[in-house]
């Protein structure tokens, strides 16, 4: 199932801006002798360092992916030395360019939508296998019949489709559009750093390729910047794992371990939890309640606009931190927020039923007859104190304000120490 609205413009901009540093240092023309060894050594020293962070971690479709990169700048790469060298290409330069041209994408895309589904060893063997068989086909053609094979790259096959612009071969770009559609279509279906990084990298591998020989050390810089492109997505990725809840979307609760390190003297917490949550649980089964996680999660989320930032702190638990605020100044948004979540009616369907996009959502909602349920949200609130020395023992007393809110009838937002309680509004059910 398509999934365009998970799609992210943070999956792209470590990409973009690697890009755009490339672009810029291609285009520089005068370069001192440090920057020109740099260059030179750069693509290895990418490679290693990079394929070492992905071997260390398992992440053989990334390393395969830089290894693919790797060998097409070490082949275009002694064409153009010897070019520079020598004033003049070398005789086999033409077929060994084509080649890398129609190739790389294909390659590239072949690796980039290769996930990893069996035993790693067996996957590494298949991989390698694949890798192997390409290489040797190509190079046994190039050597044995380079005359017919140039013939064959070369040709024009669609002349109204070819243009003057045109500085690859035409089957070039048709391997160029088939793997930015293979690329598109995976980002769409599963929106992650790693894949957006995998478009950005054929990006610049198709404005690379064709200055090869036009721009100085542009295959050098652009080819390190592709593969730093997919270490940095999958540090991206593993940071996400690591600090982002995966169910709801939001920081989890190392991501606010951390945080609480960085308060300053004045902020205030305050802990949320979904009211009756097993119940609601054993009632409704585990996926309704995955969905109430979700639900709450993103009107939580919203808090971003009273200043604050909301974390997954555990099963139904939420925490939110507002730093550099008062108490007054947050209880009326936690109180919106409250409110917004115990007015909104969740539609309980067969699952098997879902609708295939938004629009025949919209419309089975319009005149649906489903049973629908509400739940509610208890908050507690403190805010930080002289006595208080440390975020935990605030923590402490907004988790002690939320006992005091369940203790009050629920769906309430309480503040440390206060005793009265807002209005309730039960659990409801209507069908």
């Amino acid at each position: 199932m398509l999934r365009p609205s998970a799609a992210r413009l943070s999956h792209f901009l470590p990409s973009l801006a690697l890009l755009i540093a490339g672009l810029a240092a291609a285009y520089v023309k005068d370069l001192n002798v440090f920057f020109t060894s740099l260059f030179n050594v750069l693509p290895t020293l990418v490679l290693l360092l990079g394929g070492a962070y992905c071997g260390v971690y398992k992440r053989q479709r990334e390393l395969f992916l830089m290894i693919t990169v790797y060998t097409a700048y070490f082949l275009l790469d002694t064409q153009t030395d010897y070019y520079r060298d020598n004033g003049k290409v070398r005789d086999d330069a033409a077929v060994v360019f084509h080649l890398c041209c129609l190739l790389l994408p294909v390659m590239f895309a072949l690796y980039a939508a290769w996930e990893e589904r069996t035993h790693l060893f067996q996957d590494l063997v298949a991989r390698l296998a694949v890798f192997v068989a390409v290489g040797s086909v190509a190079l046994g053609l190039e050597q044995s019949f380079p005359e017919a094979l140039l013939a064959w790259l070369a040709d024009i096959r669609w002349p109204s489709l070819h243009g003057e612009w045109m500085s690859l071969i035409q089957l070039s770009y048709a391997t160029f559009l088939i793997a930015f559609a293979v690329l598109i279509t995976q980002y769409i279906r599963k929106p992650r750093p790693l894949h957006a990084a995998q478009l950005v990298g054929l990006l610049g591998l198709f404005w690379a390729l064709p200055k090869t020989f036009i721009l100085p050390f542009t295959l050098n810089i652009m080819c390190s910047q592709v593969m730093l492109m997919i270490a940095s997505a999958v540090a991206h990725e593993a940071y996400q794992m690591a600090f982002r809840d995966e169910l709801t979307g939001l920081p989890g609760r190392r991501a606010l371990n951390e945080r609480m390190q960085r308060l300053g003297r004045n902020y205030v917490l305050a802990m949320s939890d979904v009211d009756h949550f097993k119940k609601f649980n054993d009632t409704h089964g585990h996926d309704v309640g995955d969905q109430v996680l979700r639900l709450v999660a993103s009107k939580l989320s919203k808090i971003t606009n009273g200043g604050g930032r909301a974390y997954r702190y555990g099963g139904e638990e939420f925490a939110i931190v507002f730093a550099g605020k008062t108490l007054e100044e947050c209880m009326p948004h936690l109180e919106v927020i409250r409110e917004t979540i115990a007015n909104y009616a969740i539609h309980l369907r067969n699952p098997d039923s879902r609708p295939q996009d938004d629009q025949q959502g919209r419309q089975r909602r319009a005149g649906s007859q489903a049973s629908t349920v509400s739940v509610t949200v208890s908050i507690g609130v403190a805010e930080r104190q002289p006595e208080h020395r440390n975020p935990e023992e605030v923590l402490k007393a907004a988790d002690q304000a939320l006992y005091a809110a369940k203790g009050a009838g629920r769906n309430c937002v309480i503040s440390h120490g206060q005793t009265n309680k807002r209005g309730v509004v039960r659990m409801a059910a209507a069908s």
